[in-house]
């Protein structure tokens, strides 16, 4: 090989390899995110993060906290353009009341569990495109149904 290919090699491995982290850079950002809105934890209000989904729990993590909720302890889930009445008249300890507010787009997941004896909530803002690929996986995995408010189909 010639000084001139190894330096043109050279070259276009530096751009592919500067491509590639680009791209794995966009897809990061891509990354749905989740935000906290109100619940019974020590989280303040708008803390952005991301949902991770292991074989045992469902974990939300963000810049200040993470919350990690086992799925045997989730009592309810749901994914609704508003707050339902039942979880708003819940004896819950609330550190961060429940959004007020509706729509027709769902955009509050919802969800309930037990800790320790006592009944927790996290809810949670997301956009509908970014939480369609979660619920079904969340379901599986958990052997629980997140119930949806039907305003949009989730083909």
């Amino acid at each position: 090989m010639t000084w001139h290919a190894r330096a043109k090699f050279s070259w276009i491995a530096l751009a592919a390899i500067l491509t590639a982290a680009v791209v794995l850079r966009a897809r990061d950002k891509a990354r749905p995110h989740f935000t906290y809105v109100g619940g019974t934890e020590d989280v303040v209000y708008g803390c952005n993060g991301s949902v991770q989904l292991t074989t045992a729990s469902l974990t939300f993590r963000c810049d200040q906290r993470t919350v990690a909720i086992s799925y045997v302890a989730v009592s309810l889930m749901q994914y609704r353009p508003d707050i339902s009445k039942k979880v708003r008249k819940m004896d819950l300890n609330w550190k961060l009341k429940p959004p007020h507010g509706g729509g027709k787009k769902n955009r509050y997941f919802t969800i309930v569990y037990n800790e320790g004896g006592t009944s927790h909530a996290v809810i949670l803002q997301v956009a509908p495109d970014a939480m369609r690929p979660y619920l079904a996986e969340i379901d599986l995995k958990s052997g629980k149904r997140v119930e949806v408010r039907g305003y949009e189909s989730y083909d």
